[in-house]
């Protein structure tokens, strides 16, 4: 996998930074593509969820979970 991506994203009103493989923001992306939202509040979404995992092991699982899922398909190879 290719060295890690920081992106800054907004939560509850405050600025945080997620450092994540370009091939799980792919994923991450596609998953937000699929349910209609910003990528920002699929990690909103993922936040409250997270029940006290770190952020980006939580964005990562959710990732893995759709990738996984039925008609998952593999996101394309170098994306990010």
């Amino acid at each position: 996998m290719a060295s890690l991506r920081k992106r800054s994203v907004q939560l509850s009103g405050h600025a945080t930074s997620i450092a994540l493989e370009p091939e799980f923001w792919a994923v991450l992306e596609a998953m937000a593509g699929a349910d209609g939202l910003s990528l920002a509040a699929l990690i909103g979404r993922i936040d409250d969820a997270r029940a006290g995992r770190p952020l980006a092991s939580a964005c990562r699982l959710a990732a893995l979970a759709f990738a996984s899922g039925p008609g998952a398909r593999a996101a394309p190879s170098g994306a990010g």
